[in-house]
């Protein structure tokens, strides 16, 4: 064992302990993108959820789901399906400096209402009770605008990275990206893991009940990404300290804010 992966366990750990003692918990849960079929990477996600008998949500691409996806995911208890855009394409400009978004300003907002609409119904017709009426945007991004519509076409979840535009019931944030995305792409490594979780869980010492999201990304995961489930899951899953509640609940309760 590396001495950053002890560390890691030993401040995790010692986190938790600090709720435990007071007669508290923090409130975890899971999400992952880009889900559109069966893939032996998606099966250890699976796997890792029924073991530690933790929530996954799976955010999926409308148009490229399979039914061999929503067969693999029908009996599954731990897996829900979440609306991840419609095609997770770009529609910024690059050439201007722009982030990627698919939700993004350069949209026709009643266009766009329409494919999301189109969207959420192929999901439902696909998952049918697995499926929670909440938008995670591609790369976590969404204009404002285009966030106020969603509950006119039946989406009133919404999950990005941290806060953006403005926090609302049902908006169920993920906090920390276990991958490193620039250059090479791969797992954020343990001190970076561990000063994450340290950030987060110090503010919670302090605040409300916000949920700490995990956000992974199960078709780009190393080796490394894949190990830090299992060190992770075998500490947060387990511990007194902490709670995974049932993901439709979080975004069905009736107020998701902190």
């Amino acid at each position: 064992m590396t001495p950053d992966l002890q560390r890691f366990r030993d401040e995790l750990t010692a986190h938790l302990d600090w709720f435990a003692e007071r007669g508290r918990k923090v409130r975890f849960w899971w999400r992952d993108d880009d889900a559109v079929e069966p893939t032996p990477a998606l099966e250890r996600m699976l796997d890792l959820a029924n073991r530690h008998d933790v929530d996954i949500a799976l955010a999926v691409i409308p148009k490229d789901a399979t039914a061999a996806l929503a067969d693999r995911l029908r009996d599954e208890p731990h897996a829900h399906v979440l609306q991840h855009g419609w095609q997770h394409r770009n529609f910024q400009r690059k050439d201007l400096g722009e982030k990627a978004a698919e939700l993004g300003s350069r949209r026709d907002p009643q266009e766009l209402m329409a494919q999301l609409a189109d969207g959420k119904a192929r999901l439902e017709d696909l998952f049918g009770g697995k499926f929670i009426a909440a938008m995670v945007p591609p790369w976590n991004r969404i204009d404002a605008e285009i966030s106020r519509r969603l509950p006119d076409i039946g989406l009133p979840g919404l999950s990005t990275f941290t806060w953006h535009n403005f926090p609302r019931p049902h908006q169920i944030q993920s906090h920390v990206d276990i991958i490193k995305w620039k250059k090479q792409v791969r797992f954020i490594g343990w001190e970076s893991a561990r000063l994450r979780f340290d950030l987060h869980l110090t503010r919670r010492r302090n605040t409300g009940g916000e949920p700490l999201g995990l956000l992974t990304h199960h078709l780009a995961h190393d080796t490394g990404c894949f190990d830090f489930l299992e060190e992770f899951l075998a500490i947060a899953a387990h511990h007194e300290g902490a709670e995974w509640p049932d993901v439709r609940d979080l975004f069905t309760g009736p107020s998701s804010s902190c």
